[in-house]
């Protein structure tokens, strides 16, 4: 039995179903056969799926290094907080590449990766998630409210980890809203470096 490539695996059933091809799906191919997984989009529990997903195979494919590139201008807390656990124990190499806007919640996804770059222009924007809005009884809401406390809890510690910095200033820095360019990223601490042009090293 020969061994696995990448190029077997095909993005378009890595969540079991195969779907029809399409230009995004096809450069997503192209991309996960160069070991580059493209999180693109809000940050919900379908993307986090299959971008764990996607991280996973590539890791049981070969031990070698993998570049996530994100451009997530928001996220839900518990998909973002799912997606960290990927990637916090991925065993292989990995880089995340801001190359757009990553804000709110997204940005824990890019906190976790234990190398970060960015794009000249990429954006940053640290935005406390807004609580989705809920009903039903006091009891209901009330559990909702704590299990929102401690999943933003999460976020900061994780971010403050990233970033060396005190969780109650990560925490004030989310609930004022602080923007950030790419090199203000850099001295933030979220990323180490901004992508040169025509190639993926630091500068």
């Amino acid at each position: 039995m020969r061994p696995h490539r990448t190029s077997d695996i095909r993005t378009s059933g890595l969540g079991g179903h195969e779907r029809p091809h399409t230009f995004h799906t096809l450069i997503q191919e192209r991309l996960f056969e160069r070991r580059v997984v493209l999180a693109q989009g809000v940050i919900d529990d379908e993307l986090a799926t299959r971008t764990a997903a996607q991280l996973l195979t590539l890791e049981a494919l070969a031990p070698e290094p993998i570049t996530l590139r994100l451009a997530c201008p928001a996220g839900e807390l518990g998909a973002v907080l799912s997606l960290a656990d990927t990637i916090h124990m991925l065993g292989v190499e990995l880089t995340a590449i801001a190359v757009g806007e990553v804000s709110g919640a997204a940005i824990g996804a890019l906190a976790a990766a234990p190398s970060r770059l960015a794009y000249p222009h990429a954006r940053f924007a640290l935005i406390e998630p807004k609580a989705e809005p809920t009903s039903g009884r006091a009891s209901d809401i009330d559990t909702y409210a704590k299990e929102y406390l401690t999943r933003w809890h999460q976020l900061v510690e994780l971010v403050a980890d990233a970033t060396g910095r005190q969780a109650e200033a990560v925490a004030s820095d989310f609930r004022e809203g602080r923007f950030l360019t790419a090199a203000e990223a850099k001295g933030y601490g979220l990323v180490s470096g901004v992508v040169s042009a025509g190639s993926e090293t630091e500068s």
